[in-house]
């Protein structure tokens, strides 16, 4: 019942939350400025995950009694988040200026707060291998921290790289959150099932704001927020203890932003362009320019993305 109410919650939360937060962008023009890679064409506020953050924070603490066994755990998501965030704003705000916020700073903090999740408890720590006869492969301390801090850390770019449509981050987000949150459910991790329909409740909240004509969105703030926690929920609950085959369970939950960017990134490698650097190459885009409209599309990766998350539940089911 209390992963239930916790989806409620922290929907109402977010829904509640985001008429305001829009009137407090425009008064202080913390507003998105058109260009020529964007597609919407007025200002938009940027403050959306302020919603998001605050309905998963409130939702997941007023049912801290269903989790008290991972409260270290839960410090350091929050520890991460907040410094995510934090980064994420100041970014953000140099987008409202016109400007671009450096690189490495923001990459840097990926990666402290990814080694926060290490810190307090929640890395990777191996997996069962069926073959030639099942045995658990554990792995060191140094390689428990690398792969646990390059899946947190990639995952935060691929979902900040999806954040280019109405509608769309929020909607993937929503259905990936629901993904983890059952396979946590399916694994007995309470914890980590709280936490991912928490966030779930809280990206369809905002969601209500954000579909196709977007009155708000989430700027990179949310995006790289929303990131971080999928992927600490999936380090903390799915990667717990895993087989060779269910490794790829969180993977094929995360279908949608992980094999875009891929796609995304190695295009702009062979193009001699920094992986990094904005463009319009992504899938949205591509729907886009074969004559879909920007709700078919978002409808579209929907599909996609519920597909990726069906079977990432399959796979689970019979590993």
């Amino acid at each position: 019942m209390a992963v239930w109410i916790v989806g409620i919650v922290s929907f109402v939360t977010a829904w509640v939350l985001v008429p305001l937060l829009r009137r407090v962008a425009f008064r202080y023009q913390f507003v998105d400025l058109p260009n020529k890679r964007k597609i919407h064409k007025d200002p938009l506020p940027l403050l959306g995950g302020v919603a998001i953050f605050a309905g998963f924070l409130f939702a997941t603490l007023l049912t801290q009694s269903q989790w008290s066994e991972q409260a270290d755990t839960y410090i350091g998501l929050v520890l991460g988040s907040l410094l995510l965030f934090s980064i994420g704003l100041v970014d953000d705000f140099y987008k409202t200026r016109g400007k671009d916020f450096p690189a490495l700073p923001r990459f840097l903090c990926h990666i402290v707060a990814a080694y926060l999740i290490v810190l307090f408890g929640g890395a990777v720590q191996g997996f069962t291998m069926p073959f030639p006869e099942p045995h658990y492969v554990a792995f060191g301390p140094v390689v428990s921290t690398v792969v646990t801090i390059v899946w947190i850390v990639g995952v935060i770019n691929v979902f900040n790289f999806l954040d280019g449509m109405d509608g769309l981050a929020g909607g993937i987000a929503a259905i990936s959150a629901m993904t983890l949150g059952f396979v946590a459910l399916i694994k007995g991790e309470m914890a980590s099932a709280i936490w991912a329909i928490a966030l779930t409740g809280s990206c369809l909240g905002f969601l209500r704001y954000n579909f196709f004509p977007a009155r708000i969105i989430m700027g990179d703030a949310g995006s790289t927020l929303i990131g971080y926690l999928l992927a600490s929920i999936s380090v903390i609950g799915a990667f717990k203890s895993v087989t060779a085959v269910s490794i790829f369970v969180p993977v094929l939950a995360l279908g949608v932003p992980i094999f875009d960017a891929i796609r995304v990134v190695v295009r702009r490698m062979q193009n001699g362009k920094p992986p990094h650097k904005p463009d319009r190459t992504h899938g949205h885009h591509r729907l886009l320019e074969m004559g879909f409209s920007q709700v078919q599309t978002v409808a579209i990766l929907y599909m996609v993305s519920l597909c990726f998350s069906m079977t990432s539940l399959i796979v689970l089911l019979t590993s």
